[in-house]
């Protein structure tokens, strides 16, 4: 009776043991699941750009980069977009919309922040001029080109109805008056150069044969999507952004057209309001990477980094006579002598609509 007792004595008191353990353990595991996680730091920028790179970034960079930034785990970010034609982005920007980093058509509408004071560093100073991606200007032709259209002379024959943006909205609208009074003035495929009044005389035939001046390129490539007109002046990545999305657009490449450079700046005057430089320069030095360089050029841009352009070369017509804003004297002079009051611009548009 005496063993009995004892054995069960000591079973009670293996029991407790274990009870005590687990209690134990249990207030082990309390006590670890109410330790602090680690804290994630929380970043956040917005991105002003223009319309028609708008899939590179927001089906392919933008995702790409937010992986790449909280990779570790112990930072996050979440980005903003905003798309508008390159001019209108420009002055909303200037009207007070805080973009930490523009991404604009043309030189001159990010010099217009610069000007404004909202951006205090020297933005042309990295290795591509501030540049981040580049393309050309073609004309968009309907199936099978019943048109005939193969240079700008034919856009402006009686019966072409074209379609190009406004200038006075859209920088892409802009870069297609430049190309067609560049183009002239050289001669191409053959042609002898014109003259001032010919090419004048040209552009304003052109510009008769104008059905509609949308905003910007994007509006016009999705009216043109919708049926209206016969040829469309765009840039080459708005053709190609579409063939990516299962469209069959044709599209020619004039035998001289210009080299589109589309500029990129951080907005300082708003990431320093913001206190997000580490994420916007991360952001902005991401967009130089292969990674993103490749991304812009599958969605039709042209990469500004050489080893990238080299790899996608053969995605991408030649262009026999590709020449540069700087071949037509500087963004200050065409500003002035192309866009500026009763300029070239001015004057073939008068022209178009019978006025002297």
């Amino acid at each position: 009776m005496l063993r009995l007792r004892l054995a069960q004595f000591s079973l009670v008191l293996a029991l407790a043991g274990l009870i005590v353990g687990c209690k134990s353990s249990s207030a082990g595991q309390v006590q670890k699941s109410n330790e602090a996680a680690p804290a994630v730091a929380a970043h956040s920028l917005t991105l002003g750009g223009y319309t028609t790179p708008r899939e590179a970034y927001g089906k392919a960079i933008i995702p790409a980069f937010t992986k790449s930034f909280g990779a570790d785990g112990k930072r996050e970010v979440k980005i903003s977009e905003s798309y508008l034609a390159s001019g209108a982005q420009a002055r909303a920007i200037l009207g007070g919309f805080e973009a930490d980093v523009a991404a604009l058509s043309l030189e001159p509408d990010i010099e217009k922040l610069r000007k404004a004071g909202l951006i205090t560093r020297d933005w042309k100073a990295g290795e591509y001029g501030g540049m981040v991606t580049r393309s050309v200007v073609v004309i968009g032709v309907r199936p099978g080109n019943p048109k005939k259209i193969t240079n700008w002379q034919d856009l402006a024959k009686p019966g072409v109805a074209v379609l190009t943006p406004n200038v006075r909205t859209s920088g892409g609208a802009m870069w297609n008056v430049l190309a067609i009074y560049g183009a002239l003035l050289r001669g191409q495929a053959g042609t002898p150069a014109a003259d001032e009044k010919a090419a004048l005389d040209t552009l304003s035939k052109i510009l008769k044969n104008v059905k509609v001046m949308d905003s910007g390129a994007r509006d016009s490539m999705l009216n043109f999507e919708r049926g209206v007109g016969d040829a469309i002046i765009t840039y080459e990545n708005e053709i190609l952004v579409s063939k990516v999305e299962g469209k069959a657009h044709e599209y020619v490449t004039p035998a001289s057209t210009i080299l589109i450079e589309n500029p990129l700046a951080i907005v300082d005057k708003n990431v320093d309001k913001h206190k997000n430089s580490e994420a916007t320069l991360a952001f902005v030095q991401f967009l130089y990477t292969p990674e993103a360089q490749r991304s812009f050029a599958k969605y039709g841009l042209r990469p500004v980094v050489p080893s990238v352009a080299q790899e996608f070369e053969s995605s991408f017509a030649k262009v026999e006579d590709l020449f540069t804003v700087r071949d037509l004297g500087d963004w200050a002079t065409v500003t002035s002598k192309v866009f500026g009051k009763d300029g070239f611009y001015d004057k073939a548009l008068e022209l178009s609509q019978g006025k002297k």
